[in-house]
C-alpha cells in the first residue's frame, strides 16, 4: 500500500512533465508524417485544407459544449481582425512551412520551431510591446539568446562538416539519402530553411496579434475553432488556385490520411488542451522549456526509420539552438519575477500610505 501510494503522488507531482513530453512526442511526429507525406507526393495546399477541416470538426463540439454560456459577440471589426490573424498566421504560415517541408528534411523543420521565442522577441521588441533592460542580466539574456538562436538555425541549416555515423551496422547498406534527406540531391538546400525561417516570423507576429483580440474574444477555445475555420475556407481558395487537378483530392486508406488526421485532431486539438493545462499548473515558461525535445525525439526516429544522416554542423547547430532557447527563457522569467516584486512592492507602499493618512 505504501509503495503504490508513493507512487501515486509521484505520478501527479510529475504530471506536468509527462504531458510536456507528450506534447513534444506529437510535435515530432507531426515533422515526421508531415514530410513522409508530403514527399510521397500530396499537394502541401491540399494537405493545408484537410488538416484544418480536422481540425474545426474535432474542435468545435469542445467549443460548443464548454463556451456556448459565456461566448462574446462578435462584431464587424472583430470578426475581420480573426479572419485576417487566420490568414496570417495559419493559412499562409502552413502552406509555406509545408510547402518547405518538401524541399528541407523533418529534423530541421523541428529544429526551426525553437527560434519562434526568439523571433518574437525581436519583433515585439521592435513593435516596442517588449522592453530592453539594458542594465539588468535578464535584458541581455534575451538579447544574446536570440542572436544565439538565429546563428543555430544558420549552423544547422548551411554548415554540415563529417557525417556521424552512429549505427554503422544499420547504415552501411548505402541507402542514405533516404525520403528525409531529399532535399541535399536537389540542391534546394537554401529554399526549404529560408521558407520555414518565413513561416516561423508569421507564426511569432500571429502570437503578438492574439493578445489584443483575446481581450475583446476570452473564449480561448472558440477562438482557435473560428480561425481554424477562416483558415479551412482560405485554404479552399488557395488549393483550387493552385491544384484543378481532381484525382489530386482524393484521400485513401493511407499515410495520407493518417497523416492529416493526426495534424488535425491530435496536433491542434489534444496539444491545445495539454499545453493549457501545463501553462495553469505550471506556467507558460515551463511548457516553453520542452520545446527542444520535439528536436531530439524527430533526429532519432529519422535517423532509426529514414537513416537520415546526421552531422556535426547539425549538432553544433542544435546545442546553439537550445543554448540560445534557454537564454531567452531564463531572461524572461527573471524579467517577470522583477515585474511581479516591484508591483507587489507598490502595493506595499501604497497600503502604508493609506495607514499613515488614516
Amino acid at each position: 500500500m505504501m509503495g503504490s501510494s508513493k507512487l501515486a503522488m509521484a505520478y501527479e507531482n510529475n504530471k506536468p512533465y509527462i504531458a510536456m513530453f507528450i506534447v513534444q512526442a506529437i510535435y515530432a511526429g507531426m515533422a515526421l508524417l508531415s514530410k513522409v507525406s508530403i514527399s510521397s507526393g500530396m499537394n502541401p495546399f491540399i494537405f493545408v485544407v484537410y488538416r484544418q477541416a480536422f481540425a474545426t470538426l474535432s474542435l468545435a463540439p469542445f467549443a460548443y459544449f464548454f463556451e456556448r454560456k459565456n461566448v462574446a459577440r462578435l462584431s464587424y471589426i472583430l470578426t475581420w481582425k480573426i479572419f485576417f490573424s487566420s490568414l496570417i498566421g495559419i493559412t499562409i504560415c502552413l502552406n509555406m512551412y509545408y510547402h518547405a517541408l518538401d524541399h528541407t528534411s523533418a529534423t530541421f523543420a523541428a529544429a526551426s520551431t525553437n527560434l519562434i521565442p526568439a523571433i518574437t522577441f525581436v519583433i515585439a521588441l521592435a513593435l516596442r510591446i517588449e522592453r530592453m533592460y539594458i542594465k539588468e542580466l535578464h535584458g541581455w539574456a534575451k538579447l544574446v539568446g536570440s542572436i544565439v538562436s538565429v546563428s543555430g538555425a544558420l549552423v544547422f541549416a548551411f554548415v554540415k562538416g563529417p557525417a556521424l555515423n552512429f549505427m554503422p551496422w544499420y547504415t552501411s547498406s548505402g541507402e542514405s539519402g533516404s525520403i528525409t534527406n531529399q532535399f541535399d540531391s536537389k540542391g534546394e538546400f537554401i529554399k526549404g530553411p529560408f521558407t520555414i525561417l518565413c513561416a516561423n516570423i508569421l507564426w511569432s507576429c500571429w502570437g503578438i496579434i492574439q493578445a489584443p483580440i483575446m481581450k475583446e474574444y476570452p473564449a480561448k477555445l472558440s477562438l482557435i475553432t473560428l480561425q481554424c475555420f477562416f483558415s479551412l475556407l482560405q485554404s479552399i481558395v488557395a488549393a483550387i488556385a493552385m491544384e484543378r487537378n481532381l484525382s489530386a483530392w482524393k484521400l485513401h486508406w493511407d499515410v495520407n490520411l493518417l497523416s492529416v488526421a493526426y495534424c488535425g485532431v491530435i496536433v491542434t486539438a489534444l496539444t491545445y488542451w495539454l499545453q493549457l493545462w501545463s501553462i495553469e499548473k505550471r506556467g507558460p515558461v515551463f511548457t516553453s522549456m520542452f520545446t527542444p525535445l520535439a528536436l531530439i525525439i524527430t533526429a532519432i526516429a529519422s535517423t532509426l526509420l529514414w537513416k537520415e544522416t546526421q552531422y556535426v554542423g547539425s549538432v553544433c547547430g542544435a546545442v546553439l539552438l537550445a543554448g540560445g532557447l534557454y537564454s531567452v527563457l531564463w531572461g524572461k522569467s527573471k524579467e517577470i519575477d522583477g515585474i511581479i516584486i516591484e508591483e507587489r512592492a507598490e502595493v506595499e507602499i501604497t497600503l502604508e500610505s493609506i495607514k499613515t493618512q488614516e
